[in-house]
């Protein structure tokens, strides 16, 4: 389930793909929040918002910027408080491959 969620969609506009990764590095880089909270924040709205293969790769980009696994199931946690069990489905499906 790791990888780019959106690779289908780079290869059918190479274009837009761009535009993407230059928000992509102006929301998610280190700021006032260093990159991994704001990717742990990313992760838990996919979570909220059922996007299980978002929460993947969140996860996965968070682990790279330093976060743990304590800061990642705390950023689920959040999830579930604010948009319903719903969302520990979802992030459970998502963070299959790292609980392993």
């Amino acid at each position: 389930m790791a990888g780019n969620p959106l690779e289908a969609l780079g290869k059918l506009d190479p274009g837009i793909m761009e535009h993407l990764k230059t928000g992509d590095r102006f929301v998610f880089e280190d700021g006032a929040l260093p990159g991994r909270i704001k990717l742990l924040m990313a992760l838990a709205f996919d979570a909220a918002h059922g996007a299980a293969e978002g929460v993947a790769a969140l996860a996965q980009r968070a682990l790279k910027e330093g976060a743990t696994a304590a800061e990642i199931a705390e950023a689920v946690r959040v999830a579930w408080h604010l948009a319903g069990v719903g969302s520990l489905y979802t992030a459970s499906r998502g963070l299959k491959d790292i609980a392993g």
